[in-house]
């Protein structure tokens, strides 16, 4: 028996014969052309690309209906790529000035562009490489006619070992005979594990070497929760794993049955779970596994699936959809959290150095006042349709506050003169994302309706872990005790102003934390979809005692993992069935 450990990615528990896919690569050498084949080379290229984004086009349609547009918008990029002049000039110019083929100019500027996207620091690019090279073998493939070995032809359930795999090839899968996958390499944020997570494949990425020890048909525990591979499992594993899919099948089961059900405590609190989306479309996921409404909904897409800014009417149908699909739940609106994205930084004559700690958020949004007035002006329009929120993000001084409310006031003016509807009640609150704005909260809490705590850029500000980078990805703690007496003060301003205060960053959507964070005092929490089922039924298996007690225990802790730790034990004792590990077996 052989244990590979690696980065997990996707939960679950895959039991199946090992399916080893060679390392493929499609061959385009440099062959010279004669100058008169240059516009032939060039028309075999735009043919080719015409191809890909038209094959492209079939496969988002059928990812977003397989896996929700969050995971299909992988695709978008893809085909974004592909349109852009960007790309497709210097491939163009590439045939031209060295006379060489097609495939062998589009291999050798797409490495280049690969490049370009391994050198940056940040692993929000550096995940682009699966994407380039995606791009790359699709391309030869329609120039050359040679097709990548396919996963959608299996006759055998498997597990797929490989050194990579592209989101392409991931998306592809025969669902009814591959189970799961490991690869040698990847990381958390990788394209990859983000598909594999849309369609509840359980992965391990990072292994490193499985692809040295794995060999096709021997048998293959993966378990995607611990990033654990188990090659030629003995009995006994083999039984407690056997086991342990199972119950975690019975499990799921019991989750979709009572996703309906209210998530009222065992002393009779009853906790708010509301869902985080991107697009309208996910509000029915949302609503169908339970959720209440949306605590976060995230308008940058409005921008970046476009060319162009999207007009007053573009936000508002968006928004007045999503309240319509709402059907009297409540809609909370982020306003547009850009500056540290390729579409900003594209369009500014000098791109910052740090964009993270430079001219983002609600920074931006208020260095463009009039891009904030249309957004407002729109939800606030919507508003006259159900019950809506405005929050805006990443808030760091109260001055930021004041002059966002400034630009709010002169649009609920400007309505008035108009005599257009809006709700002049709209409650209006800030994300609590950095250090300064949890410190500062009793002032926040003086001007605001209610505060969302988001864990993901907290933890990132105070303890200056960028989550994306895998390289320091161990030191990013949503339990650190800094992160913790952080919330824990933002709680206490809340409860003396008498504040609604909810979670949407991730760490929300583990019962562990939720456990700590309703023990803080918190009665809503914003989670994923996916996360809807499995946190209402921990919250009916808690008292709110209970988890008073485990917040002030966890706060006593110097380190993270020791809170953690701690954490996860409780949760475990009180909903086991979530956290069944063969290991506690033996």
């Amino acid at each position: 028996m052989k244990v590979i450990e690696g980065i997990p990615v996707s939960p679950g528990i895959a039991i199946a014969e090992a399916f080893v896919l060679a390392p493929t690569h499609i061959w385009a050498p440099e062959r010279p052309i004669a100058e008169g084949e240059v516009d032939r080379e060039r028309e075999r290229f735009e043919t080719a690309r015409q191809a890909s984004i038209e094959e492209l086009n079939r496969v988002y349609a059928e990812a977003e209906a397989e896996m929700g547009p969050e995971a299909a918008k992988i695709f978008l990029f893809h085909i974004g790529m592909l349109k852009d002049p960007a790309l497709a000039g210097p491939i163009a110019e590439m045939i031209g000035e060295r006379q060489v083929v097609a495939e062998y100019a589009v291999a050798a500027v797409l490495d280049q562009v690969a490049q370009r996207f391994r050198a940056k620091a940040d692993s929000a690019f550096t995940t682009k490489d699966d994407d380039i090279r995606d791009l790359a073998e699709r391309l030869i493939g329609h120039l050359t006619g040679q097709r990548r070995l396919a996963l959608a032809d299996l006759s055998r359930n498997t597990i797929v070992i490989a050194g990579d795999l592209t989101p392409s090839q991931t998306a592809g899968f025969d669902r009814q005979h591959v189970k799961g996958f490991a690869t040698d390499v990847g990381g958390r944020t990788g394209h990859t594990a983000i598909v594999a997570a849309a369609l509840g494949l359980p992965a391990v990425v990072g292994c490193e070497e499985v692809t040295d020890f794995a060999r096709d048909g021997q048998t293959v525990i993966l378990d995607g929760g611990r990033g654990r591979v188990i090659l030629d499992p003995d009995e006994q594993t083999l039984a407690d794993y056997t086991a342990q899919a199972e119950t975690r099948r019975k499990f799921q089961i019991s989750l979709a049955e009572g996703a309906a059900q209210p998530a009222v405590t065992r002393d009779g609190v009853h906790i708010e779970i509301v869902g985080n989306i991107e697009f309208p479309e996910e509000i029915g996921d949302v609503v169908t596994r339970g959720g209440e409404g949306v605590g976060l909904y995230r308008t940058e897409f409005l921008y970046l699936a476009n060319d162009t800014e999207p007009t007053e009417e573009d936000h508002f149908e968006a928004y007045s959809r999503c309240v319509r699909l709402l059907e009297g739940r409540t809609l909370t609106v982020r306003t547009v959290d850009l500056g540290a994205d390729k579409y900003t930084q594209s369009r500014t004559m000098v791109p910052e150095r740090n964009p993270f700690l430079g001219l983002r958020s609600v920074r931006y949004a208020l260095a463009h006042p009039e891009m904030l007035k249309l957004q407002v002006r729109a939800i606030l329009r919507a508003s006259t349709i159900g019950p809506v929120k405005i929050m805006f993000p990443l808030v760091t001084t109260i001055a930021e506050l004041r002059h966002a409310r400034l630009l709010l006031r002169d649009v609920m003016e400007d309505m008035d003169e108009r005599g257009e509807p809006f709700d002049r009640h709209v409650p209006i609150g800030i994300m609590v994302e950095v250090p300064s704005a949890a410190l500062m909260a009793e002032v926040f809490a003086a001007e605001v309706d209610f505060f969302s705590i988001g864990t993901n850029d907290l933890v990132q500000y105070t303890l200056a872990v960028d989550r994306t980078n895998e390289r320091v990805a161990g030191l990013y703690q949503p339990a650190h005790p800094a992160v913790l007496k952080l919330i824990r003060n933002v709680t206490r301003a809340a409860k003396k102003y008498s504040l609604p205060v909810s979670c949407c960053g991730e760490a929300a959507g583990d019962p562990g934390y939720a456990l700590l964070l309703l023990g803080l005092g918190l009665r809503t929490l914003s989670v994923t979809s996916g996360s809807i089922p499995r946190l209402k039924r921990f919250v009916r298996e808690v008292t709110i005692p209970q988890c008073e007690r485990v917040a002030r225990k966890a706060l006593t802790f110097d380190s993270a993992v020791q809170a953690a730790a701690f954490l996860r034990d409780q949760t475990r004792n009180m909903l086991p069935e979530a956290f069944f590990d063969p290991a506690d077996e033996r």
